[in-house]
């Protein structure tokens, strides 16, 4: 069965600024991305945030990996 992270994240232009949430919260997806980025564990994280479930964890990793896709963020070109 594929994973489909749109059934769990959510935009509302009348809650948290339009950002992408966690549905059904008003937990950023960049906030669970940063924790993660930053080193917490998905553990970590679904004990600081009783409200979110295991699936949001890679929900929030799908949607981040979706918008990388989409979006083109210029970054400094190494030679």
């Amino acid at each position: 069965m594929e994973f489909d992270w749109k059934e769990r994240i959510a935009v509302n232009p009348h809650a948290c600024h339009g950002r992408p949430c966690i549905r059904g919260t008003r937990i950023w997806v960049s906030l669970i991305l940063d924790l993660l980025a930053s080193g917490s564990t998905a553990d970590d994280i679904l004990q600081e945030y009783a409200q979110l479930q295991a699936e949001d964890i890679p929900a929030c990793i799908a949607y981040g990996a979706e918008t990388a896709r989409e979006r083109y963020i210029p970054i400094a070109v190494e030679n």
